[in-house]
C-alpha cells in the first residue's frame, strides 16, 4: 500500500509534470472508482492543473479550483506516461480504472490510475474542497508535522496496541502497515505495547524514529519515477516483508504475526526482549 513517502513522491512528480498543463479528457474505465457524482468528472475537462498536494495517504490534483482526489488503497498506483493512447479504454478490462489526458488526445502526456488484484479499493472523488472527502475530513495531524509533545498528547490515555495507534489515520495521518513496522523496529518498541503507557524515554525514541524513518523514506522516494517507487520502498525496509531473514541490527530472525488480511513483522531481540509474540493463526495450524 502506498504510504506517506510514496504519495509524497507521486505528488512531487505531478507538481513537476502535470502542473501548468490542461485536462483535455478523463476516461473512466471502472465506474465504481468514482465516489462522487456532483460535480461530474466531465467538469475537469478544459481546466488547468494549478497544484498538487497530499493529505495523509490521499493525493490531490487541483484543477483550477476543482479537485481530483485519489486514495490508492492497497493495490492502486499512478502510472505517468509522456504519450497516452488516443483510443478510450474498454471499461472493465484489465487493471486500468481511470485515465487523465493532460495534452491533446493522441500523443499527449497524462497518467493512469490502476489497481491490481480482485479486491478493489482504489477511490477517486471530484470535489470543490478536499475536506468534502470523508477520509480527509477525519484525518489526524500529518505524521511529519508532529512534535514530540504533540505525539505524547495524542497517545496519552490510549489503551490500544501501539501498532494500531500508529496506523489509525484519525489519530496520525500517513503511516500504514509497512512504515509502522519500520518505525517500531527503529524505536526498539513492541508493536503490542500499550500506546498510552510509554515511558518518557520510549516516547523520545518513538518520535525520533517516526521522524527519521519517514524523512529518510521521503528523501529516497522524491525524484524517483513512479515506476521505480515500489522497488525503492522495498529496498529501504529493514523488517517489514522480511519474515525469516536476519535483522540488520542484531542478526535475529525477523518474526511475523498474521491477521485476517495483513501481517506485521518485528525483531524479537530488538523489540520484545527476545520473546516471540503470539500468532494465533500459526497456533491454530500447529494444533
Amino acid at each position: 500500500m502506498p504510504e506517506l513517502p510514496e504519495v509524497e513522491a507521486l505528488v512531487d512528480h505531478l507538481r513537476a509534470h502535470a502542473v501548468g498543463r490542461v485536462v483535455h479528457r478523463v476516461d473512466v474505465a471502472s465506474p465504481q472508482v468514482l465516489k462522487t457524482f456532483t460535480p461530474p468528472w466531465t467538469d475537469l475537462r478544459g481546466r488547468p492543473v494549478t497544484a498538487a498536494a497530499r493529505f495523509g495517504k490521499h493525493l490531490d490534483l487541483d484543477c483550477d479550483g476543482l479537485h481530483l482526489v485519489v486514495h490508492l488503497a492497497r493495490a492502486g498506483w499512478l502510472r505517468w506516461s509522456d504519450t497516452l493512447a488516443a483510443a478510450p479504454p474498454r471499461p472493465g478490462r484489465g487493471p486500468l480504472a481511470l485515465r487523465v489526458h493532460l495534452g491533446p488526445p493522441g500523443g499527449g502526456p497524462g497518467f493512469d490510475l490502476t489497481e491490481a488484484g480482485t479486491r478493489k479499493g482504489l477511490a477517486a472523488w471530484v470535489v470543490a474542497d478536499p475536506a468534502e472527502v470523508p477520509g480527509i475530513a477525519r484525518l489526524g495531524p500529518d505524521a511529519l508535522s508532529l512534535t514530540r509533545e504533540r505525539l505524547g498528547g495524542l497517545l496519552a490515555g490510549r489503551a490500544e496496541r501501539l501498532k494500531t495507534a500508529l496506523t489509525d489515520q484519525g489519530l496520525v495521518a500517513g503511516i500504514g502497515n509497512a512504515y509502522s513496522d519500520e518505525i517500531l523496529h527503529t524505536a526498539r518498541l513492541s508493536p503490542y505495547a500499550t500506546a498510552g503507557r510509554l515511558s518518557d524515554e520510549a516516547l523520545d525514541r518513538l518520535h525520533e524514529a517516526l521522524v527519521g524513518v519517514l524523512t529518510d523514506a521521503v528523501a529516497r522516494s522524491v525524484g524517483q519515477s513512479a515506476a521505480r517507487l515500489k522497488g525503492e520502498k522495498r529496498s529501504g525496509l529493514r523488517v517489514h516483508g522480511r519474515t525469516g531473514l536476519p535483522c540488520p541490527v542484531c542478526g535475529d530472525a525477523v518474526r511475523e504475526v498474521s491477521f485476517a488480511d495483513k501481517a506485521l513483522q518485528y525483531c524479537p531481540t530488538c523489540q520484545t526482549g527476545g520473546r516471540p509474540l503470539a500468532d494465533r493463526r500459526m497456533s491454530r495450524l500447529l494444533k
